[in-house]
């Protein structure tokens, strides 16, 4: 079976089985009742779960939806008329949305963005947004990620570093920060992405049996699926999100060349920060002024500045301990720097 067809047959037309489902319908879907206030959206599921996922199908007949997994098996239906918007709200978990069939509108952060099928958004806890409504014949899937899901045991454990490095940074460590990723599938147009889909399936699939194991296998599906994303999809960021990225990744680039300056490379930063050598220059150039090379070198001549100023080390210890193994190259730059040698300047302070 394939996943558009097992979203059609949980979202099915059987009018009898439809429930409005109380409060839950609420979470479900909340039609807009005001143009100020903010809802929350609390993760739904009653059990203790991690991971929950919502499907939804509009249709020229309203909207149908389930979630799952959930302590009994029900279709949540209401009406609505093209355009309609759901409440402004957050949510207090990580959501991961996945257009299956047609297209899905949401205004986030103010702006009207466009989500076409097999592509994904992956929204913030504290990301302001709303959905579109629109008798498009459209499927999409939600998935809710609590905290204990989306964990940094479970980003480290995933080998492709890249955008995961991104996601760790900007949803996990900075909760004061209000973003979102658009993911667009590297694939030709009306290709669909048979793996991706294969792995939601099978995630939807583990819901229905929610036994001791469920948990376990569906993190497990969850970071096959992350690690997926990460290597055959392209993000996409807003301006203003992708200075605040760079600014991340800038803190995280710099913390490391610190603490490892006396024998940092450019090989090392491409192979922990899965970025091109020309990508750090860049960066570092655009928040410093200064080139990799420049930067590094900045730093070493002021730890060398330190330790003559606080150790009894020799010029040749000193030099061999801040990364340098040619003491006339470490002297030369010294002198260009502080129109001294080092023995001088130690003397001076002395």
């Amino acid at each position: 079976m394939k996943l558009v067809d097992y979203c059609y047959s949980i979202t099915g037309m059987n009018w009898e089985s439809h429930n409005n489902c109380g409060h839950l319908g609420h979470r479900i879907m909340c039609p807009e009742y005001s143009i100020n206030h903010v809802e929350v959206k609390t993760f739904p599921v009653e059990e203790a779960e991690d991971i929950f996922i919502l499907c939804w199908r509009l249709s020229d007949k309203g909207l149908y939806a389930n979630i799952k997994p959930y302590k009994r098996d029900f279709v949540y239906y209401t009406g609505f008329k093209d355009g309609d918007r759901t409440q402004l709200h957050t949510h207090d978990y990580i959501e991961l949305a996945y257009v299956i069939e047609g297209e899905f509108s949401q205004r986030i952060m103010g702006k009207d963005v466009l989500f076409k099928k097999g592509e994904i958004c992956l929204i913030d806890k504290n990301c302001i947004h709303q959905d579109y409504l629109y008798a498009n014949n459209s499927i999409i899937l939600f998935i809710g990620l609590a905290n204990a899901a989306f964990d940094e045991a479970m980003v480290d454990n995933i080998e492709e570093r890249g955008i995961l490095d991104f996601l760790r940074k900007a949803l996990m460590k900075q909760k004061d920060t209000k973003q979102f990723l658009h993911f667009k599938p590297k694939l030709t147009k009306d290709e669909t992405d048979a793996r991706l889909e294969e792995m939601l399936l099978l995630l939807l699939k583990e819901m229905e049996y929610k036994d001791k194991a469920t948990r376990y296998i569906c993190k497990g599906i969850l970071i096959r699926l992350l690690h997926h994303i990460s290597t055959n999809y392209d993000f996409y960021l807003s301006n203003e999100q992708r200075k605040t990225m760079n600014w991340l990744v800038f803190e995280e680039i710099t913390k490391y060349i610190n603490e490892n300056y006396a024998d940092v490379t450019i090989k090392d930063l491409k192979e922990r920060f899965h970025f091109n050598e020309d990508y750090f220059n860049r960066l570092l150039k655009s928040k410093t002024g200064m080139t990799y090379s420049e930067y590094v070198q900045n730093i070493r001549l002021m730890q060398s500045e330190k330790l003559l100023r606080t150790t009894a080390l020799t010029i040749d210890e000193i030099a061999d301990k801040i990364g340098y193994n040619n003491k006339g190259y470490f002297y030369k730059i010294f002198v260009e720097r502080y129109k001294m040698t080092p023995a001088k300047y130690r003397k001076m302070i002395s």
